[in-house]
């Protein structure tokens, strides 16, 4: 099997497979006890936890571990919109954000995109500038389709309104640096090779937070944390964004291969998102009179694992809300997204698997 879906989960990276076998005789007790296997439990914890922060560009007492990214996003959003209700209850955020962020703010004031799904920074501007606005919501990077969001910009505007903004790092956190200026950063561990049930909420010192929670641990998180997948996490992190620079450099060029050559290999087709400043390694393609389950379907008899339209909704007949927000085709849609040693072997094997696939779904729909 080709796994092309590291958008949705990056396999666990070596890195955090040894660190967790190892944590599990030293991380199992109850950090928040005094005995010694408790209090070398807590050491653990913070040392994973100062490194994840640095690596993410936070302070270490700003980190909490949520379970997981989904998580992180609707801690941050409820608990920043709780610590600020006394200036209003109004959320700014742009059409493409992650059904995680639409479904803690349903009520939300949407920024629409561009054709290519990048948030206009003008109107983000003017929408956070609006009486009464408590929160702004911008992801690092389309989860969809890669594109990479004008951050440091929306950032600076909402520092101008004295609006905090709140960042969803999952698809980039460990691939690339983030982008500062932000309130509230929400990340998850699965993303970058780390161990699923780990997210992370940083909230910056300063940034008025108030947990929804009747009862928790730093202001933020209750419960009794992971500590082994905590330390598996850091690993996996420090890992990543050591092998980083050359790594990205690996995988745009085989996107870039990707968005080349299937509009050349299958007609009515559109290559979707930036061109360039995208994520290293997503690129997402529609096919015109195409059944995206029919298609990924196919694919995956023939061993490669991909995604189609929004991960969230896929088992569902709704069309993909980013898709719908970019202006784009919603329908016969596949993400490649393209995990840590991934070969351009497996890339050009799917390349030649492609068109003779469409061709035969649309034979069968009656297309020619």
């Amino acid at each position: 099997m080709a796994y092309f879906d590291a958008a949705s989960t990056e396999p666990l990276h070596p890195a955090a497979r040894e660190a967790y076998l190892s944590a599990l005789g030293a991380g199992w007790a109850d950090p928040a006890r005094l005995y010694g296997p408790a209090r070398r439990a807590r050491l653990l914890l913070e040392q994973s936890r100062a490194e994840i922060a640095e690596l993410l560009g936070a302070r270490a007492d700003e980190l909490s571990f949520p379970s997981s990214g989904t998580h992180a996003v609707h801690l941050g959003i409820l608990g920043a919109l709780a610590g600020r209700r006394r200036v209003g209850e109004r959320v700014v955020a742009s059409a493409v954000e992650h059904s995680s962020v639409l479904h803690a703010a349903p009520e939300a004031a949407l920024v629409p995109v561009s054709l290519t799904g990048r948030a206009d920074v003008a109107a983000f501007a003017e929408a956070v500038a609006v009486e009464g606005t408590a929160l702004a919501c911008l992801q690092t990077a389309n989860h969809e389709v890669g594109t990479l969001q004008p951050v440091a910009e929306v950032a600076e505007a909402c520092r101008a309104a004295g609006v905090p903004l709140m960042v969803d790092a999952c698809v980039t956190a460990g691939r690339l640096p983030i982008p500062a200026g932000w309130s509230v950063l929400a990340a998850s561990a699965h993303k970058w090779g780390g161990p699923a049930g780990v997210g992370v909420l940083a909230v910056r010192k300063g940034t008025r937070f108030r947990s929804p929670y009747p009862e928790d641990d730093r202001g933020r998180v209750p419960g009794f944390p992971d500590v082994p997948a905590v330390a598996a996490a850091a690993a996996a992190l420090r890992a990543v964004s050591a092998e980083a620079a050359a790594e990205n450099a690996r995988l745009a060029g085989l996107v870039d291969l990707i968005r080349d050559r299937v509009p050349k290999l299958i007609p009515d087709v559109e290559v979707i998102g930036e061109p360039v400043e995208r994520a290293p390694h997503i690129v997402t393609f529609s096919c015109l009179y195409v059944d995206g389950e029919a298609l990924l379907t196919e694919l995956d008899r023939l061993g490669f694992a991909v995604s189609s339209g929004s991960s969230c909704t896929a088992s569902t007949l709704r069309p993909s809300h980013v898709l719908e927000a970019m202006g784009v085709l919603t329908h016969g849609n596949v993400r490649v997204s393209l995990p840590r040693g991934a070969s351009r072997d497996d890339v050009e094997r799917f390349l030649a698997s492609l068109p003779e696939v469409v061709r035969r779904i649309r034979l069968d729909a009656g297309v020619s």
